[in-house]
């Protein structure tokens, strides 16, 4: 079928719509140059407040490295829970870095989450080994216990981590020394950190 003739020529209508679009352009240009200084200011305000929060958390990063205690909510970044968590493991403060690493571990980053468990692991083995050494068996169980399971979940989430397997063999060698931690506590262990630190004699409640 034969198109129907339009009476205007093709040339002419491209021409009439470069037109209609260069007066669009044009009467836009204003307010495209209004709003071009707002967009640039809110992204240099953007990237501001990217490299404050940067600063911050470099900060405390290295402050907590000078094994410092600074105060760090569940809301931090990951890198500083993680740095947090460490310090907290370290000074022995286990039911205090508890909720960090919950925090942690529901944020999918495996690497920091393993980190977090290996650190609180080695907090609980090395407590354990000091009851052991005192021939104060009861309260080194459940912490021989917590270790392992610690170090399972640091392998879960980073297969590859050879420092958690060794400590886990470790951990493993004093359960099969002293078999009454199984038979008493289980690979199951259900309490509470703050009830394990209440139970120990001589240490103060709520903390090791």
């Amino acid at each position: 079928m034969t198109p129907l003739a339009t009476g205007i020529p093709r040339t002419a209508r491209l021409a009439s719509r470069r037109q209609s679009l260069t007066g669009a352009l044009r009467c836009a240009r204003p307010a495209l140059l209004l709003a071009l200084p707002i967009l640039l200011a809110v992204a240099a305000l953007s990237f501001a407040g990217l490299a404050w929060r940067t600063w911050q958390a470099n900060r405390t990063i290295a402050e907590l490295a000078q094994n410092r205690d600074v105060a760090v909510g569940t809301e931090a970044p990951s890198t500083v829970l993680l740095a947090r968590i460490q310090v907290l493991s370290r000074r022995d403060r286990l039911e205090e870095a508890e909720g960090l690493v919950e925090a942690l571990d529901r944020r999918g980053q495996p690497d920091l989450a393993a980190r977090a468990r290996y650190a609180m692991a080695n907090a609980r083995l090395r407590q354990a080994f000091g009851h052991l050494s005192r021939n104060d068996i009861d309260p080194a169980g459940p912490l021989v216990i917590l270790a392992r399971q610690d170090y399972r979940r640091a392998l879960q989430a980073k297969p590859d981590f050879w420092d958690a397997k060794f400590n886990l063999d470790v951990a493993s060698r004093l359960i099969r020394d002293f078999p009454d931690f199984d038979r008493k506590h289980g690979d199951d262990l259900k309490a509470e950190p703050k009830k394990i630190w209440t139970d120990i004699p001589g240490q103060p409640r709520g903390a090791p």
